[in-house]
């Protein structure tokens, strides 16, 4: 019996034992696995935050401006006109005869273009002639019976009252005969007007009578045109020059006119003068450009864009559209400075060339262009700029610089 009793507590003290080990052993397979846990989610976190970090700053594409030629070739919508445009009036009263010449017609300088019959001036030419031919008669007359009593005072047969009396009549006649002699000649000169003759080389662009029609020199109601004839050997372009070229606008720059009807074809010509004023409504200069026209292939009236080559100071520089920012406080555009670091720098534009713009001011050829500024840009902010043909988001950068 005492055996057994020792015998006891032998037995189970290993057991006790193997129990504290299974204990030890879960507790430690525990922590590992909340260790295995835990360490990945920290690590996770920590990536997330950095990604999140690296989201926050926009990566950019950035251009440098293209400088521009020395010469900027302006482009501004124009009409042509006749180099001289002159309406035909009647100078008599009368009715059209007979016509000579129809629209589209080359005449050239003392053409005849009608006749106008004019019996009322005619007539008046008859009674005008007789009335020189009366007038003549009588100072014939007059200046005999002058130098006769002239004779006769020389033996007082007569008195001086006398002779006075027959010089003034002769003075008198004479003066009547003048007098009859320039309503002869004006009369003539009207009835000369019968005949209406082309002023100048040119194209007849608009008949508006008939044979026939009464026509009115303006004597009793309003007096109609007749022919209207155009010089179009050479035509005159007027164009609106705006004010920033106006002092680089001189008299001999060339310049080309183009139509759609003349798809890939320039008809020179060259800037003969200009206004020497802005216009206060346009702040525009008013310039006139001559193009020759030998064939007549201008027309009078056409609309045309006149491209100007006009010289500038200082090259100005093309940036694409994409770059620019509009905004309340005026045109912008994005640079990047220091490597990382955005800035906002205002600009004036030149020319509209569609895809790209021209910058006259605020810009340097050695500036760094965000060439697609994202709309929440501002001044002072940290950017990421990628190679040429990354995307803006970043993606594909594989040689990006902080």
């Amino acid at each position: 019996m005492i055996e057994g009793k020792n015998a006891g507590p032998t037995a189970e003290q290993p057991r006790s034992k193997r129990s504290g080990l299974w204990i030890i052993l879960a507790l430690l397979i525990v922590a590992a696995v909340v260790v295995a846990g835990i360490v990945p989610r920290r690590r996770a976190r920590a990536a997330l935050r950095t990604e999140t970090n690296d989201l926050a700053v926009p990566s950019v594409s950035v251009v440098h401006p293209k400088v521009g030629a020395p010469l900027s070739e302006i482009t501004l919508p124009g009409n042509i006109q006749a180099f001289t445009d002159s309406p035909i009036y009647a100078r008599t009263n009368g009715y059209l005869k007979k016509w000579y010449v129809d629209i589209g017609a080359r005449v050239t300088a003392g053409q005849l273009l009608a006749d106008i019959e004019t019996p009322e001036v005619d007539q008046q030419l008859d009674q005008a002639r007789a009335d020189l031919n009366t007038s003549q008669a009588n100072y014939n007359l007059s200046q005999i019976t002058s130098t006769r009593y002239e004779d006769l005072l020389k033996t007082d047969s007569v008195s001086k009252q006398d002779v006075d009396n027959a010089h003034g009549d002769f003075e008198a006649k004479k003066a009547m005969v003048s007098s009859a002699q320039s309503n002869v000649k004006r009369l003539e000169e009207l009835q000369s007007f019968e005949k209406i003759y082309a002023p100048f080389d040119g194209v007849i662009t608009v008949r508006n009578t008939d044979v026939g029609h009464l026509i009115n020199s303006g004597n009793g109601g309003p007096a109609t045109e007749l022919f209207h004839i155009a010089a179009i050997r050479t035509m005159r372009v007027y164009v609106n020059l705006p004010q920033q070229y106006s002092q680089a606008a001189k008299p001999g720059i060339t310049a080309d006119l183009t139509l759609q009807e003349f798809p890939g074809r320039r008809f020179p010509g060259k800037l003969v003068r200009t206004a020497d004023a802005i216009d206060l409504a346009s702040r525009t200069l008013l310039v006139e450009v001559d193009v020759d026209n030998p064939l007549g292939e201008l027309l009078p009236g056409a609309y045309t864009e006149v491209h100007l080559n006009v010289p500038t100071g200082v090259p100005a520089l093309i940036l694409p559209v994409s770059a620019l920012i509009f905004r309340s406080d005026g045109l912008q555009v994005g640079t990047v400075q220091n490597g990382n670091r955005a800035a906002l720098t205002k600009i004036i534009l030149g020319r509209d060339m569609g895809s790209e713009v021209e910058v006259v001011s605020g810009l340097s050829a050695d500036d760094s262009v965000i060439a697609n500024p994202p709309d929440s840009l501002i001044s002072g902010e940290t950017v990421r700029v990628v190679t040429a043909g990354a995307n803006a988001d970043g993606s594909g950068a594989s040689g990006s610089a902080q």
